[in-house]
């Protein structure tokens, strides 16, 4: 079911983005996956930013079409259920690449959420 405060769940996923930027912060690939915390951190924070994306629904489509909400959604299934064979290459590349485009969506849709009001 779609959340009923939009805003939260976009704050959830900035929060958690955020999180990550700390977590990971001066490491290389080779640095975190050596990093037991980090590594169980960051992937903790990307099964919150992956729900707050799934409590979204359609309204993440809408707000931030240029983000493929169902990788997002599709990450936490496989952080739930098969935790046991998660590619550490893969999580970083997310880290690496993917967190920034989804952090300056998220800021935009929270903007237009705000100027909404």
């Amino acid at each position: 079911m779609p959340s009923r405060d939009p805003v939260r769940r976009f704050e959830d996923i900035l929060e958690n983005i955020n999180r990550i930027e700390r977590f990971t912060h001066g490491m290389d690939f080779a640095a975190f996956s050596a990093n037991e915390q980090a590594v169980y951190a960051v992937n903790h924070a990307l099964l919150i930013l992956s729900e707050a994306a799934a409590k979204l629904g359609e309204q993440a489509e809408h707000l931030c079409p240029q983000i493929v909400w169902a990788d997002i959604r599709g990450l936490g299934n496989r952080l739930r259920h098969d935790y046991a064979n998660i590619n550490l290459i893969r999580i970083w590349l997310i880290v690496e690449k993917e967190l920034a485009p989804l952090k300056a969506a998220v800021n935009q849709a929270l903007q237009s959420l705000h100027d909404q009001d």
